[in-house]
């Protein structure tokens, strides 16, 4: 038995495995219940009493070497598959905690999806424009006061070169290259030379809409206009429209809801009115049709756009514009609950 025991010693010791397939079949080999070293070990019942001292400390020296070199070739094969792992690049060295969307971004969507449920497609165009798509176009006389620099960004002091006061120029350069029918919505952001404050910012985020086609009327306006307003606000939401001016629409009209914080009764935030102004309207003017090629007299349209700031400060109650550009995470993380 000692020349056995010492056979098995050197097979031992000389042990490689390729594979975690190897090893497991070594130990089986070795180690299991009806492996060679447990079958010495039922063959110690023979050995004479005079040598089981010294068989049995061999028997037992052999089980622990074969058990080491089993979990030393494990060992060092789990090492080497570690190694030669695929590192994921992409990981951060400590956990990110969660972002949240932006509250303009998701009041943006929310008006988008509104809009889309109408039949209404999103245009999007450049924020460095031209005089002709930003104001003449849309009926700006050459004097209008927009078009002075304390109201508009231009480029290198060049007056044909500016940054969009509106997205009313995306809709511009759709009706030039479309024929009607045209529902549109533009969402974008706009820039305007005012002071920063509470109240205003020298950039804000606008949503205009535009529908031309045949027999387009006041009416039609209206009733979107109170579909949109219910969908955003409420059912029991309640419009009004005022007669306004702008260039580019005639009539013009601004429109105000109810103030669903009182329901109509006065409070603080409408100033006891019971009204919250929140967008311009209008149907589109003739002369803002045929400069962009489509004939007055067969088709008419209506326009409308809104400050995305101005819903949301609406429906989250958010006091200060600042806060939307800031990036304060406390503030933003007040939104991660939302949708």
């Amino acid at each position: 038995m000692l020349n056995k025991i010492q056979e098995l010693k050197e097979a031992i010791e000389a042990l490689q495995a390729n594979s975690m397939e190897e090893i497991e079949a070594a130990r089986i080999k070795y180690l299991s219940k009806k492996g060679e070293i447990s079958q010495l070990f039922n063959d110690f019942r023979t050995v004479p009493n005079e040598m089981k001292r010294e068989i049995g400390q061999r028997l037992n020296e052999l089980k622990t070497l074969a058990t080491e070199k089993i979990n030393s070739l494990k060992a060092a094969f789990e090492d080497t598959a570690d190694a030669n792992a695929e590192l994921d690049l992409t990981r951060s060295a400590a956990p990110c905690a969660i972002g949240t969307r932006h509250p303009l971004s998701l009041v943006k969507e929310e008006i988008i999806n509104i809009f889309s449920r109408l039949g209404y497609s999103i245009a999007e165009g450049p924020e460095v424009e031209d005089d002709w798509h930003v104001f003449s176009s849309l009926n700006f006389a050459a004097d209008h006061p927009a078009r002075d620099m304390q109201d508009t960004f231009f480029i290198q002091r060049n007056p044909d070169i500016l940054l969009r006061t509106h997205t009313s120029s995306v809709q511009t350069r759709v009706m030039e290259h479309t024929q009607p029918p045209i529902r549109i919505i533009c969402p974008g952001r706009v820039y305007r030379n005012e002071a920063i404050s509470y109240r205003a910012h020298c950039f804000f985020h606008q949503v205009e809409g535009l529908y031309v086609d045949k027999g387009v009327t006041f009416a039609d306006l209206k009733q979107t206009l109170l579909y949109f307003a219910r969908e955003m606000f409420g059912s029991e939401t309640r419009i009004r429209l005022r007669p306004s001016y702008f260039p580019f629409t005639e009539p013009s009209a601004e429109m105000d809801i109810s103030c669903d914080l009182c329901g109509g009764k006065g409070c603080n935030f409408c100033k006891h009115t019971g009204w919250v102004e929140i967008l311009g309207c209008g149907m589109v003017d003739p002369n803002v049709l045929e400069a962009c090629g489509i004939d007055s007299s067969i088709y008419s349209g209506f326009a409308l756009g809104m400050g995305i700031e101005r819903i949301t400060n609406l429906k989250y109650r958010v006091k200060d514009l600042r806060m939307f550009s800031e990036n304060d995470v406390r503030f933003l993380e007040e939104f991660k609950s939302v949708h």
